[in-house]
């Protein structure tokens, strides 16, 4: 595209084609050595910035772009992973920071899903995989090049958490209980042999999960911070796996609280998220409380603490687009280019429903008033919420007069343990029972056009829309379903082994085990019974929601003529490349549009 032609974009494409950059990875013992994410090229890949000397390179060109990437901690080297078009299979590639060849980090390790990887100070890795075989194992590399040792293995899901400081302490996650959505913790020397254990699901009997923040970065420091779920929520404490002891902290904020260590181990930056927003906090060890670190009001999506004490965070708002900054006031790093336009702000909407009180997020045009065509953009996980954040999807609609609505429903996170914890076994019928709530305050309200209702989401989010059309088919008058399961059954016999045991645990068993809560849950089981118009957009290459399962519900939508179209593309679950998502949204509104009727006439794609 020309830069004329850029500037005469609507707003919508603007949005998407803004310059992004993600926040900023640093070497733990070169922090001037930097690793970030951005689309500059049009592509999201990776780059490496030398703060020193403000040099800038991109690390990785691929077609289907890169975005896991991790710093050596000396800062003289890159790990990246690379798989196929998208699907999520592949090996650690590693490059010299200053730019070189690639060559594969651990040579003796075929292609797998990632499950983590920690990197040590004398060269050493520890790098997690998964694949339908073996389920989970974990390896030891010592020097780069050398023979991984094989140090952990189970079928259920597991990964790597961290490495101490100076790398005799490994910690794990696993799910060795059964019990996919609550892992416990186990650390481990080089070897292979247990330090500690630490379970709070007691063997699967109770549902409370654990997760690694990371070891104190100091030599000889065996604290290890992490994540519980004891007092309902999610909130960190101090675990010392050599002496054996737990310190409770004393950072009583509502909501969900994680948090991770300065560089000097003395304090910890904690992230609060609360009802859709999120805010940073400093907490030093024997402290009283907290103390606040002042970001401005929306949703902080990723923090960290520089060497000299200040904070560097991405922000953004509905309303705002995407910013690095930091509490020193200055912007970390501001891609070149045109910025994105604004949208508008976000409201809130608490509406009572059958598991308790639902919390929705609402969009709605500058101009006009109510009813709108409203779009319920439903988000996936399900382990996820919508906040306060810009969002360039939701934006395009707004711009076309629909108003948006974004439901944290059962499942979300963000909310407490209890409503996380609340799917299970009625999996998709739940979350749906709240959004119909939702829907029906927002045509009370005034808010939605109840003869121009849009189901939609990706992923999850789309699972729910093609439920959600077969189950309450009078309720919407159009769905758009990206990514989504579709064959309940099909999609967990084709997907990877670690969202196999997810589903045996939102379920309680496999298809042949409860096959009547899988045909409860799927899509398939509601095809004939849909009468909007259906959108499905696929990618061919996807692991997560494998196409074989999309195909065998289009098959049915066509087999009685149902109203769909489908759009298929050539990557996994979503797409990296900007010019793609945007020609997505772009089908994604046409057929609304020529469906629902009224809204502007689009142009040609660019």
């Amino acid at each position: 595209m020309t830069t004329t032609d850029a500037t005469a974009a609507p707003d919508w494409e603007k949005r998407f084609r803004a310059p992004r950059v993600s926040l900023p990875d640093w070497a733990e013992d070169a922090p001037d050595r930097s690793l970030f994410v951005s689309n500059a090229t049009g592509t999201y890949e990776l780059y490496a910035w030398d703060r020193a000397s403000g040099r800038q390179r991109q690390v990785t060109d691929r077609p289907n772009g890169t975005t896991d990437g991790v710093l050596t901690p000396d800062g003289e080297a890159i790990w990246w992973f690379s798989d196929t078009d998208g699907d999520e299979f592949g090996v650690w590639m590693r490059q010299p920071f200053g730019g070189g060849e690639d060559e594969p980090a651990a040579p003796g390790l075929a292609p797998s899903y990632p499950a983590g990887l920690a990197i040590g100070r004398d060269g050493s890795a520890v790098i997690g995989r998964s694949t339908d075989e073996d389920g989970t194992t974990v390896h030891l590399v010592r020097a780069p090049g050398a023979e991984p040792v094989e140090i952990y293995r189970h079928r259920e899901s597991a990964g790597v958490g961290d490495l101490s400081h100076d790398g005799t302490l490994i910690a794990l996650e696993h799910t060795e209980h059964g019990d996919a959505m609550h892992s416990a913790l186990r650390v481990v020397r080089p070897d292979g042999s247990t330090v500690a254990e630490l379970d709070d699901t007691e063997g699967g009997t109770k549902e409370l999960g654990l997760s690694v923040l990371g070891f104190a970065p100091v030599a000889g420091d065996t604290r290890l911070l992490v994540g519980h779920q004891r007092r309902g929520r999610w909130e960190p404490m101090i675990w010392d796996p050599v002496a054996g002891t737990e310190t409770p902290l004393p950072i009583d904020l509502p909501g969900d609280v994680g948090a991770e260590w300065y560089p000097d181990g003395s304090a910890l930056l904690v992230e609060h998220e609360f009802e859709a927003r999120s805010e940073l906090w400093r907490y030093e060890p024997g402290a009283a409380a907290p103390v606040r670190v002042e970001t401005p009001a929306g949703t902080v999506s990723g923090a960290t603490a520089r060497p000299d004490g200040t904070v560097e965070y991405l922000w953004s708002s509905a309303e705002q687009p995407p910013a690095v900054r930091s509490t020193s006031g200055a912007v970390v790093l501001d891609p070149p280019g045109a910025k994105a336009p604004p949208s508008v702000p976000v409201e809130d909407a608490w509406v009572e429903g059958p598991g308790g009180r639902i919390h929705a997020l609402v969009q709605k045009p500058a101009t006009g008033e109510g009813p709108f065509p409203t779009v319920f953009e439903i988000h996936g996980g399900p382990t996820w919420h919508d906040s306060d954040a810009f969002a360039s999807g939701p934006a395009a609609w707004v711009d076309h007069g629909f108003a948006v609505v974004r439901v944290n429903y059962r499942g979300s996170t963000g909310y407490g343990r209890a409503w996380t914890d609340a799917l299970k076994h009625r999996v998709g019928l739940i979350e749906l029972e709240d959004i119909a709530a939702v829907r029906e305050w927002s045509v009370e309200s005034g808010l939605a056009d109840p003869e121009r209702l849009v189901l939609a989401g990706g992923s999850w989010g789309g699972y729910l829309t093609l439920l959600g059309l077969g189950t309450q088919p009078d309720a919407w008058a159009l769905g758009l379903a990206a990514v989504p399961v579709a064959d309940y059954v099909t999609a967990y016999h084709d997907e990877m082994e670690a969202l196999k045991a997810m589903d045996r645990t939102l379920l309680g068993g496999t298809p042949e085990e409860v096959p009547e809560r899988f045909e409860a849950s799927s899509p398939l089981t509601y095809v004939d019974a849909v009468r909007a118009p259906v959108y499905i957009s696929a990618g061919v290459n996807d692991p997560r929601c494998p196409i074989r399962q999309v195909e065998n519900y289009v098959d049915r939508l066509a087999a009685r003529g149902a109203v769909h179209e489908v759009y298929r593309y050539d990557a996994g679950h979503g797409s990296l490349v900007v010019e793609e998502r945007i020609k997505q949204v772009r089908l994604e509104l046409e057929f609304a549009l020529k469906h629902l009727g009224g809204g502007p006439v689009l142009g040609p794609a660019a």
